[in-house]
Parts: structure tokens; sequence; C-alpha cells
């Protein structure tokens, strides 16, 4: 082959979309016997294609569309299947699972990498496994040179990612994105270059306020204050104690609740992996089991006088209305479970409600005006069935579990993923939000269930995520951010719609909560919530508690729970409990 015929080859492979137009009859016989060989081999080509002989092709899977191309020395392996119209371009790397739609251009020396290794350090990292959730790219969409694309990423349809950026987290349809690590910085469709909803590269009037620190430096912030919260979280636990009653205060100076017994085994939990040290693991848990009324199953409040608490009389269906004694259901339990123990008795207040009765109360609660009030009955209710399924015992009466969850399924608003409805746009969205988070963390998140509607949940949590009078600068409080963080997670369970979006509202809240910690006393509740709910901003058990766990949520959405080094058991667990799914209750 002389000199001039190896430059018009060579052309191809760094050309190969002039390939169909220009190739003489004797470079497409080649061509055809190249792809021959590949599809001998399992390849998949539709027609138009063209792969360089001098790419290195060693791909499991193979699938390319018409009129893809693999240019000269791109490195594919694994699993790649692309739609019409896709190129990769010279240099470029595609390896592991990638799944490309129509029209995706990978410019040069850009690198998809649908694989990573493990690191820990008990052994090298060679003899370590690989593990790949997979790489998918919609429709439309340019991917620079010098791009990086780390495994688990999908890349929405019609996005353009900047030259050497390094996409290590989902972006939305339409995103312009550039960066290390990769940000979005507009909406392809917006005219005048219009500012990304996601992109926080400047403030403007109506934001949600910017806080320190920024991005490139929020793991660092994290893994620091996760050492700050350990080295003080003896202290903290040992400041809420009272040794002349023998019992946990939220804070000093005010009485002792049981609530602030169970927040300190959590606190301890999370941040020293034992036991408060006041009393032996086993003299936790008899004091929390004998607060149990054998009788409902509840457990009441201690008396004004610290003496035992008592409770209401039940109503005509046998329901004891009272709001401490239905969330003891909850924290007493789970600190139970994190100390190895277990209620005394059954919680016979849910075992002996039939399907009937719990359908009536269920259409009779606050959905309307009460959304929280309400979600928070089916929190104890279907807390407490978990409970007594963990006691060996019935979970209610004979349907009455599966009555529960058909009741919600059919009752959800599919437009906004929840339960009740925005009485007034003056109201906004905090009952209705608030009120799906506690709904949702004992009935769906407990048992493993998925919750319906999931992308209207994640439309519907930032929408009140952004709203100014709960999420301004200062007006936040445990509640309002635990009851937009959970729902987010949860739906991120199933979904990745508008990843980008609850990313970069999980930064900015990440970033403002580490600020909060008061050393040597842990975090406050935050300004009281509507009507006057939460121990207010004195750093306490409760707000430590709820903050911790806060933190990790908000940490495992932006991408950072890894520095943390903890993660939450009890109330606020993120995973489902010990029974996966309704199936365990037959």
């Amino acid at each position: 082959m002389n000199a001039n015929t190896s430059l018009e080859d060579a052309y191809f492979d760094y050309c190969p979309w002039d390939f169909v137009h220009r190739a003489s009859v004797t470079q497409r016989v080649a061509q055809a016997a190249h792809q021959q060989r590949l599809i001998d081999s399992g390849a998949r080509l539709g027609e138009n294609c063209y792969v360089s002989p001098a790419a290195g092709v060693f791909a499991d899977v193979l699938h390319l569309g018409a009129r893809s191309y693999i240019a000269v020395n791109a490195y594919v392996t694994g699993e790649v299947t692309a739609g019409s119209d896709c190129t990769v371009n010279p240099f470029a790397t595609v390896r592991g699972r990638i799944t490309l739609g129509d029209g995706v251009r990978i410019g040069a020396h850009s690198s998809l990498l649908g694989f990573n290794h493990g690191f820990a350090p008990d052994q090298p990292v060679h003899r370590q496994p690989l593990t790949s959730k997979g790489i998918t790219i919609g429709d439309d969409v340019w991917i620079g040179s010098h791009v990086v694309v780390l495994d688990g990423v999908t890349i929405g349809d019609h996005c353009v990612v900047g030259a050497g950026a390094v996409v290590t987290r989902d972006l939305p349809p339409w995103t312009v994105a550039a960066g290390n690590p990769a940000r979005p910085l507009r909406d392809r469709r917006a005219p005048g270059g219009a500012r990304h909803a996601g992109d926080r590269s400047r403030p403007r009037t109506g934001d949600l306020q910017e806080r320190s620190p920024r991005d490139g430096d929020l793991e660092d912030a994290v893994a620091r204050f996760a050492d700050r919260a350990r080295e003080q979280a003896a202290d903290l636990i040992a400041r809420c104690w009272d040794p002349g009653t023998g019992r946990y205060r939220d804070r000093p100076g005010i009485p002792a609740t049981v609530r602030a017994h169970c927040d300190a085994i959590e606190v301890a939990d999370l941040l020293l992996g034992s036991p408060p040290a006041q009393l032996a693991a086993a003299e936790h848990a008899e004091r929390l089991r004998a607060l149990q009324d054998p009788g409902s199953g509840l457990v009441p409040e201690f008396a004004a006088d610290g003496g035992p608490g008592g409770l209401p009389a039940p109503d005509g269906d046998g329901w004891i209305d009272d709001w401490a004694a239905e969330y003891h259901v909850l924290s007493v339990g789970y600190a139970l479970d994190l100390i190895g123990a277990r209620f005394a008795h059954p919680v016979h207040i849910v075992q002996r409600m039939t399907a009937g009765q719990l359908i009536a109360r269920l259409e009779a609660l606050p959905w309307r005006t009460r959304a929280w009030s309400a979600g928070a009955w089916v929190d104890c209710w279907a807390t407490g069935a978990y409970r007594n399924l963990e006691w060996g015992a019935q979970a209610g009466a004979p349907g009455a579990l599966e009555a529960l969850f058909g009741w919600l399924t059919t009752r959800v608003d599919p437009w906004t993923g929840m339960w009740g409805t925005i009485e007034s746009p003056a109201a906004g969205r905090l009952q209705l939000v608030n009120g799906y988070y506690r709904l949702t963390r004992g009935s769906f998140a407990q048992f493993g269930v998925a919750v319906p509607y999931p992308e209207r949940v994640v439309d519907t949590a930032l929408a009140h995520g952004g709203d100014p009078r709960w999420f301004a600068a200062g007006r936040e409080n445990a509640c309002n951010v635990l009851d937009v963080a959970h729902p987010l997670w949860l739906a991120g369970q199933q979904t990745g719609h508008r990843a980008a979006e609850v990313r970069a509202w999980a930064e900015q809240q990440l970033a403002g909560a580490l600020a909060r910690w008061r050393d040597g006393a842990g975090f406050g509740f935050g300004p009281a919530g509507e009507g006057g709910a939460g121990p207010g901003r004195e750093p306490g058990l409760q707000g430590t508690e709820m903050w911790l766990a806060i933190i990790w949520l908000l940490a495992d959405l932006a991408g950072v729970v890894d520095r943390l080094g903890y993660r939450p058991r009890g109330v606020h667990r993120p995973e489902a409990a010990r029974f996966q799914g309704l199936a365990a209750s037959r």
C-alpha cells in the first residue's frame, strides 16, 4: 500500500462520518470484512456504520444503531448499546455497561467508565472486585472532549457537557453542564443563556440563601464535622443526664422526658456505637420496658411531678388519643432495638383495631386541614403493627395491615404523590409534605413498599423546599428539613427524576446544617414550627438526634455520605426495618 493510499484510509479512521459518501469500493470491501468479524463475534451493527480497524473494540456486547461510528484509537469494552447516529470519536474510552440513545456525540479523549474498583484498605486494589451500575445517556446528547462520566450516572435527553467536565451525578434533560465536578449551568432551551435551576454559581434575588462551605469543600467539611461530633458525643449526652432524678432531659434546666432517654440512646449509637455511659445496656432496656402500659401497649409521658404517667380514657373504638404516647411507639421501640431489646408487651391498641375500624378512622382523619396530624397517626399505627410482628403477634386484627396499604394506595393524589390537600396558596405545602414524611416513614418506608408516583413526590417536595417561609436562612428547623429530605431520598430510590436539582438542594441544606453544630452541646431543633411545635433553638438531644439523621440523608443525596462514618439505625433509619414487604405479615 503506497503512502497516498494509507493517508486516504487513515482519513476515515479520524472522520468516519465521511465514509458513506467518499469511500472507494476497496475501502468499503475492507470495512465490510472488518464488520463481519465483529458480527461473527456477536456484535449487531446497523446500516452505514463505521468501526475503525485501529480502534480497540473488545466488547462482550456491542450494538450500534444505523449511521453510528467508532473512530481510531477508541477503546470499547463491556456491554455497549448505542442508538442511531452515535459517534465515539478518536481516543475516547467507552467501558462497562453503557447505554446510549440516538444522536449521542462523544468527544475525543473522553471516557465513559461504567464500572468501578473496590478500594477497601484490607487488600490491594488489584485484588478487589469490580462493581458496575452502568451509565445511561439519552437522545441528542453532546459530550465534549476530555470529559469523564463516572459509573452510575444518567445523562438526560438533549444535554450538552462542556469539555473537561467530570460528571459524577445525574443531569436532567436539556441541561448544559461543565466543571469538575460537573454542575448545571443553564437550560439549553432557555433564551439568552438563562441560568439552570441547579446552578448556584452566583446568587440572585429570590434564590435560597447561599451558604459556605461551597461544593468543592463539602466532602472535607462533612468529614471534619463527623470527627468533631464523635469527639464531643459523650460529653453532650452527659450534659443532659440529671443525676438527681437518674433520667435524661432534652437539655439542662428542663424536666426529664421519655423521648430524651430515647434520643440519648440514638445519639450514642450514631456517634459512639454503644449505649450512653450513664447506665448499663440492660438498665437502659429495663427502664424503658417498664414504662409501657400493659393494657394498651402505649408508653405514657412522665407525670408533672416526675412520677409514672397515665393515659386518657379510650374512645369508642378503643383508641387512646395521646400525642406523646403515640410518638413513643416509635422512639421507645427503636431505642430498645438499638440496645438489643424489645417492648415488654405487644401494642394492643393496634392489635385490637379491626379493618373496618381502621378504615373509618382513616376516613375521619383531618387530611385537608392538618395532614401532618393525619400522617402522624398512620405512622403510630403502622409502627405498632410492625412492633407486633416483631413480638410474634398479629400486626393487627385480620386484614387490617392490608387494609391500611390498600386505603393509602387508592387515596394518594396522583398530582402531588401525597395524601391531603393544599388548602390554599397562602397555606403552602407545609402540612402536605410534613404529613407525607410521617405517613410514609411508618408505612411504605418501614415495610419496604414502593411509594406511588415517586416523580410527583420529588416535584412536590422540591417546590416546598424552595418556600422561603420555611427554608430561607435562619428559618429552617429540623422537622421541616427532615420532612423534605426524607421524601426526596425515599422517592429517589425509585426514580432519578430531577436528580441534579435534588442534589443541589441537598448540598445547600447540608452546608447550612453543618454550621449549626454548637461545640459541647450539639444541635438545636431550630425556630418553633407551626403552632409552636418543637423544643426551640437551644441545643439539646432532640435537635441533635434529628439533625444527625438529616445530615446523613442530605449527605447521601449530595453524594458525600462516605465521609460521614455513621448511618442511622433508629427512628430515622433509611432502610426498611426488619420485615421486607407485606408478605411478612401473612
